[in-house]
């Protein structure tokens, strides 16, 4: 098993051909599917179903080529720290819930880089897809919260991917809403007096459990719902109807503007969120998620 089979069972997974897997790569079709049967003879399993319509992954080459993205994103980190080239793009990916202080330290990240020589890409996205996108080194941290109520499942979750949670801060509750609505200027804001308002939550998919919810309280009994994809379109929701959504108070106005305020939520529950980043487990940070990470801190004021 060489490096350079598990770029290509890379690339051949991500194209879904091996022709243009091939083409990609710069190899030829028939050397290209020579080394992948080698490889799959010397392994023992079978990496890829293949049709007139192209190639699939099997079960064993799903779990494969897991473990393969993990080795090469390693090895590149490798090469950027101890190769002293100096001249090797620099590649970074963050998967986040939707917080606005994760986009913004991802700014400040990347001004420290020439823009000519970087690849970077900051996703926010389910919080299924951010678990996802660093077990398959898709991104090398991603951001997301546990809570009492979810820490369980989501612990388990990220065990089988191999990952580990490393937290950031713990905060109470709040809840957000734009400055002109009826509740904005109360002290605290209890569950009851947001029975008349829509609850604005973050859409997770089809096939998603309350314990991927990025909002507290996922569970409790909403009279109006109403889900978004995006933070633009629930910002836009939060003035257009009244909505409000349960977060963390941290907010970010040079991202969402000045025209929304958190409010203490007022719940006997004790509610408490704990948000931290996510990486493989035993990983080498690269220099772009040593500084992300100390750009997160910095503006969450952590020593």
């Amino acid at each position: 098993m060489t490096l350079q089979q598990l770029k290509y069972i890379i690339a051949i997974s991500s194209t879904g051909s091996m022709n243009k897997a091939a083409e990609q790569l710069y190899v030829s079709q028939p050397s290209l599917t020579s080394s992948v049967q080698e490889l799959e003879k010397e392994i023992g399993i079978k990496i890829f179903n293949r049709s007139g319509r192209g190639v699939t992954l099997t079960n064993d080459g799903a779990e494969f080529v897991q473990y393969a993205r993990q080795v090469v994103g390693q090895f590149d980190v490798l090469s950027e720290k101890y190769s002293g080239k100096g001249n090797v793009k620099k590649k970074f990916g963050v998967s986040t819930q939707h917080y606005s202080f994760a986009v913004k330290a991802f700014v400040e990240m990347v001004k420290e880089f020439d823009t000519a020589k970087y690849e970077f890409a900051v996703r926010e996205t389910k919080t299924a897809e951010v678990i996802s996108d660093v077990a398959t080194m898709r991104s090398e941290i991603g951001i997301i919260y546990l809570n009492d109520f979810n820490r369980k499942s989501i612990t388990k979750l990220l065990h089988s991917n191999g990952l580990e949670f490393h937290t950031l801060t713990k905060c109470s509750p709040f809840v957000y809403l734009w400055k002109g609505h009826p509740l904005a200027k109360e002290k605290k804001i209890t569950f009851e007096q947001l029975a008349d308002y829509p609850c604005l939550s973050f859409e997770q998919g089809d096939n998603s459990t309350f314990y991927l919810a990025e909002e507290l309280l996922s569970t409790a009994d909403y009279q109006r719902t109403i889900k978004a994809n995006d933070r633009a379109t629930m910002l836009n929701l939060m003035i257009g109807l009244d909505g409000y959504t349960l977060c963390s108070g941290i907010i970010c106005e040079e991202l969402n503007g000045d025209d929304y305020i958190a409010v203490p939520f007022d719940d006997e529950s004790d509610e408490v969120m704990e948000i931290g980043y996510i990486t493989l487990k035993n990983v080498i940070l690269s220099e772009m998620a040593e500084i992300y990470i100390r750009e997160i801190k910095a503006y969450l004021g952590i020593d």
